[in-house]
């Protein structure tokens, strides 16, 4: 009696242990879900303010000072506006995709992965390079694949806001049940065992939480003044 006594206790322990896993899981997809599209949003305002108010600006000005007395300078300035038109099209449809939000995610993770690079490579302000495995499984997780791409975030925007960098390199690989995605930068660097920004370090610490929730763990190497090199292993899917 007293063993079938244990064995329930720890059966019924085991199966409350399981269900807080799988609410904490559910909790952090829904918290990932919140901080994707505020990252979302966060990048159409200033993509609105930097370049397709610019591209408008410029049209509008483009048109303003068209002369209708002089036909063949007139008709330069109708196609350099219609071309300037042609560009703000362009930068609406690539912000709709945008703004669908999970369907960045149903589109899989590494397309995924690829238009974050774009908005990145728009600013001017880095060179990146991306090389993604095309080996991933068919058969994807899209929570776990949420989680994984909001990690990436969290490491492009400590790049962007901390190191100070002019190259970034990314990439994916899958390997024996195993993802692993590398984040390098040639920034500032960081010392691992002093100070380091508070926002830094609270991304970091995010990165390491949400590789956790999905089985997963982070390798963080970095030297003041030398960059830094961010790994994280995955189970998958």
């Amino acid at each position: 009696m007293l063993y079938i006594f244990i064995y329930n206790r720890r059966k019924k322990r085991h199966i409350e242990e399981k269900e807080q896993m799988r609410e904490n899981f559910e909790a952090e997809v829904v918290k990932t879900q919140m901080e994707v599209q505020e990252q979302t949003m966060q990048t159409i305002g200033a993509d609105l303010h930097d370049n397709i108010g610019q591209l408008l600006s410029l049209t509008s000005f483009t048109l303003g000072s068209i002369e209708l007395d002089d036909p063949e300078k007139a008709r330069g300035k109708i196609n350099a506006a219609i071309d300037l038109t042609s560009r703000s099209i362009k930068e609406m449809r690539l912000l709709g995709r945008l703004l669908q939000g999970e369907q960045l995610i149903g589109m899989g993770l590494p397309d995924a992965i690829r238009q974050e690079v774009k908005w990145a490579e728009k600013s001017g302000q880095y060179q990146v390079t991306c090389l993604i495995d095309e080996e991933l499984p068919a058969q994807n997780n899209p929570d776990k694949d949420l989680i994984i791409f909001r990690i990436l975030q969290e490491a492009l925007n400590n790049i962007i806001k901390h190191a100070g960098a002019t190259q970034i390199n990314i990439k994916l690989m899958y390997t024996g049940g195993q993802l692993t995605l590398h984040i390098n930068d040639n920034g500032s660097g960081f010392n691992l065992n002093g100070q380091m920004p508070a926002q830094s370090g609270m991304g970091l610490y995010n990165m390491r939480k949400r590789a956790e929730i999905v089985g997963g763990r982070v390798n963080i190497e970095s030297a003041q003044g030398e960059g830094a090199s961010i790994t994280i292993y995955i189970p998958y899917p």
